[in-house]
């Protein structure tokens, strides 16, 4: 039986409700109907109030901050609504947490995000969705379909109607090109590269750049942006080295610590980003722009409960 003769249903835990109903509203399709809840010592209770049997379904959770308690949301939903037998579950994580963690860098690390990859799998996930890996590799660790969707041809799309002059495109770091690169081709600009090193974890030193930003508008791109360290320190060696307007842009606004005052007080006239991770009203500044990506999620919910090709959306 084909699994679109199936009845498709959406559902959210608490970590981005917001995206959640938009992409329910894109869909034409209401919100499931669940309650996530907590017992007195904080662990998490969550009921099925419809019934699920045979369904396609979706859960919507980022897995950003609080991520272990947004983490157990999406882990105890996903049982719940495979012990009332749901046909598919599909695990929509528009920000993957634990991305960072993919690999050892050092002995006895651990490699977390395959450890994510495998909680989610037993607890009976049939395929995820996530937006904008840190590491692309990430896809391996799964065992079970995994649809990886970009966020930079929403971010172009927005560019392309500011109709901006002298554009180059700037990657923050040597990971982030291919990125860059895919950016600067859709607005047929150059590239540029700021080569950094990272003395200790969420600290960044700028070293060196590699390409000419003189007299450029400058959009910088990344995937994360977390305590701006990077981002803000690479704006301002941008200015120095004689661009004369510096933007910033990225899929998953994670901003913590110190992040809002640094991109307060550096160069960056403009931060786009877009809604994979909510933004609470602590921080949203004028120079913060969010995009939402509710109708690419939309996009490819259909395409995969039609069993149709995913991969057409970015072509």
């Amino acid at each position: 039986m084909s699994m679109s003769n199936k009845k498709l249903k959406i559902f959210s835990c608490n970590a981005n409700k917001i995206l959640a109903e938009e992409i329910s509203q894109y869909l034409g399709v209401p919100l499931g109907q669940a309650e996530v809840s907590h017992f007195k010592d904080g662990e998490i209770s969550i009921a099925i109030d419809e019934s699920v049997r045979g369904a396609d379904v979706f859960v919507i959770q980022p897995t950003c901050y609080p991520v272990n308690e947004n983490l157990m949301e999406l882990l105890i939903m996903i049982d719940a609504l495979k012990r009332a037998s749901a046909s598919r579950i599909t695990a929509v994580i528009p920000y993957y947490g634990y991305a960072r963690q993919e690999r050892k860098s050092k002995p006895r690390d651990p490699i977390s995000a395959k450890l994510v990859a495998n909680l989610i799998t037993a607890a009976g996930a049939s395929r995820v969705i996530a937006m904008d890996l840190h590491a692309n590799a990430i896809q391996g660790f799964f065992d079970i379909p995994f649809d990886h969707l970009l966020g930079v041809p929403i971010l172009a799309e927005y560019y392309k109607n500011l109709e901006l002059r002298d554009l180059v495109v700037v990657s923050p770091d040597i990971g982030g090109v291919t990125r860059a690169r895919d950016l600067a081709q859709r607005l047929g600009c150059e590239i540029a590269i700021v080569d950094k090193r990272r003395p200790a974890p969420n600290v960044a030193e700028i070293m060196n750049l590699v390409g000419n930003v003189k007299d450029k508008t400058v959009i910088m791109t990344d995937d994360i942006i977390d305590t701006a360290g990077t981002i803000t320190n690479g704006a301002q060696a941008l200015i120095d080295r004689g661009a004369k307007k510096v933007l910033a842009c990225c899929t998953h606004a994670v901003l913590s610590g110190p992040a809002i005052e640094r991109i307060e007080n550096s160069p960056i006239e403009e931060l786009v980003a877009t809604n994979t991770i909510p933004l609470p009203a602590e921080k949203r500044l004028e120079k913060i722009k969010v995009l939402s990506v509710a109708p690419l999620l939309g996009e490819a919910i259909i395409r995969i409960h039609e069993d149709l090709s995913v991969s057409k959306l970015f072509d």
